[in-house]
């Protein structure tokens, strides 16, 4: 299921060792969009184990996933990493799995419906109507791809993907604009994998 590194398990063994005792398993969980993924990790009693919750050997010690999760985070490697200003754990799902932005054949995130309801139409509206006409003079396009609840997803593609000043166009134009819009829009996120733009227009 999840593969943990020796340092991720050295640390996780560690972090159980400093408890009361009370602690039987590392619960490992995924929110928001399976475009933009974020990862916890939780230290949990067994009366914190829910029926619906399903345990793995994480070599030493006990994993628990909630059970609509298992697949999106099978093969997952769970490590431990420092930095320079940081420390902790990091979860990198399996290439190819929706968690890591890909379907399996090579794309970068899955194929899903596109979002529907009110709010994303009208974040639609406003990227059609006003931000991609703008924008179609450098060869970009912004797309939306994803919404939770009152969070929108974007992707950037064409000369937006890889763009020096695409966080800034994302920042200052596009989310003033939708905000205006949309007031109800709670957060903004950019999931394009700027990395792999080839044909940046700045």
């Amino acid at each position: 299921m999840l593969e943990f590194t020796d340092r991720a398990r050295e640390m996780v063994l560690t972090f159980m060792g400093q408890g009361d005792g009370g602690t039987e398993a590392l619960r490992v969980s995924m929110e928001g969009s399976p475009l933009a993924p974020r990862f916890d990790l939780t230290l949990v009693g067994e009366d914190e184990i829910t029926p619906d919750e399903r345990a793995f050997d994480g070599g030493g010690f006990t994993v628990v996933v909630a059970g609509d999760q298992v697949s999106a985070l099978e093969g997952a490697v769970v490590d431990f990493v420092e930095r320079v200003n940081e420390s902790g754990f990091e979860v990198r799902p399996r290439a190819g799995s929706p968690a890591a932005g890909g379907n399996g054949e090579g794309a970068r995130r899955p194929a899903v419906e596109p979002p529907s309801g009110p709010l994303a139409e009208r974040v639609r509206e406003v990227l059609d109507g006003q931000v991609n006409p703008a924008i179609a003079a450098h060869g970009g396009a912004i797309t939306l791809v994803d919404v939770q609840e009152t969070e929108v997803y974007l992707e950037m593609s064409g000369g937006c993907q890889g763009c020096a000043m695409s966080r800034m166009t994302l920042r200052q134009g596009v989310e003033r604009m939708l905000r205006q819009a949309v007031p109800e829009i709670t957060a903004i996120h950019d999931v394009t994998d700027h990395e792999s733009g080839s044909d940046p227009y700045f």
